[in-house]
């Protein structure tokens, strides 16, 4: 017998919350398929999902990695949630993102990383922060070392090991410009294995997500994922986006389907800063590394800017560009979807109307 994790998301306002649960199970062989899971189902009335004389909401097991908290021979397992009538959820962001790409965007072959920034609280404050009033200026925190400077380290490094050891497309970590922040990244690294594709990558920060909450829960310390978490003159947290197509990648006119792109993304502005995240103008400032929230302006290198051209794209003439407007309580599947959209010309109904594809594709 296995057990297996069941991990989705819930209807919490404004935004959703992950929730799971354990099942047993018996493989029916040695080598774990995804059709392997059975569908299961709970109780959406507690979750802001459904009402309690009409409670049941299904999920559908749609990603799985190795559980390196159980150990071998267990799974996290990524579901969607459905319908009774097998309708997707309103709340289930993964089919939007599903049908945006059958919708034509796959056909592009886009590819996504996130560079996922967060805060560790003890109590009601940040690690690091003194009892009463703040601690030196921010500055001398940002890839930090030192008891005096780096704070929680103990908690990004386990975090980092076991999303190593569940599989996923871990990239690294850093420490970050407000004490007690931290930033880990999940993208394609270069190894021709990886698998960078959008579903991939967001069903991965999701679990990534889930692994951070649990090694911050067996130590006693919460995990935001607030834009704006300390007032004042301290850094935001972010969730940055990098995003490219085939096309864009290719050195045969990658700079020129870059621009393009940039051009798409400037005159939809709007419609991204509504899917980027809760309360995103407390940290889209046009201070701390941001541009406004009421601009967008793009350049290489600028990490002032709403989307930076980095400085080895612009050399080489391919390669991606990274939006930096989504913030840390993004919706990793909205922003890909949202992403995918624009810079694919794919219609945009489906992101404000929802998905009619009933069945979810691994």
């Amino acid at each position: 017998m296995t057990f297996a994790e069941y991990i989705w998301l819930d209807g919490a306002e404004p935004i959703s919350e992950l929730r799971s649960k354990t099942r047993f199970f018996k493989p029916a062989g040695k080598a774990i398929k995804l059709s392997d899971f059975p569908e299961w189902s709970y109780d959406g009335s507690s979750t802001n999902q459904a009402d309690g004389s009409d409670s049941d909401c299904l999920l559908q097991p749609v990603a799985f990695s190795k559980d390196p908290i159980r150990g071998d021979g267990n799974y996290l397992v990524m579901c969607e949630v459905f319908r009774p009538d097998g309708a997707p959820h309103e709340t289930n962001t993964r089919s939007k993102l599903r049908a945006i790409l059958n919708a034509g965007a796959q056909s592009e072959d886009p590819w996504i990383g996130f560079e996922q920034e967060y805060t560790l609280i003890d109590g009601a404050r940040p690690l690091g922060f003194p009892e009463h009033g703040y601690p030196a200026p921010q500055g001398p925190y940002y890839c930090a070392i030192g008891a005096d400077r780096a704070f929680g380290r103990d908690i990004a490094e386990r975090h980092a090991a076991l999303c190593e050891q569940a599989g996923l497309v871990f990239y690294g970590l850093n420490a970050e410009v407000m004490p007690g922040q931290w930033e880990f990244q999940i993208g394609y690294r270069g190894i021709a294995e990886d698998d960078a594709s959008a579903l991939n990558i967001a069903d991965h920060l999701w679990i990534a997500r889930w692994l951070l909450h649990r090694v911050a829960e067996d130590a006693g310390v919460l995990v935001s994922f607030d834009n704006k978490p300390v007032k004042g003159d301290w850094n935001g947290a972010g969730m940055h986006t990098n995003f490219s197509t085939s096309r864009m990648r290719s050195a045969n006119g990658g700079l020129e389907a870059i621009e393009r792109a940039v051009s798409r993304l400037a005159h939809s502005h709007d419609d991204h800063i509504a899917l980027y995240g809760d309360r995103l103008h407390e940290r889209l400032t046009g201070l701390h590394e941001t541009c406004s929230i009421s601009e967008f302006r793009s350049g290489a290198g600028d990490r002032g800017a709403s989307i930076r051209i980095p400085l080895g794209v612009a050399m080489k003439g391919a390669g991606y560009f990274e939006d930096r407007r989504p913030g840390a309580n993004a919706d990793p599947y909205l922003v890909a979807a949202r992403l995918a959209a624009t810079v694919c010309e794919i219609d945009d109904a489906i992101l404000r109307f929802g998905d009619t594809n009933h069945k979810a594709a691994a």
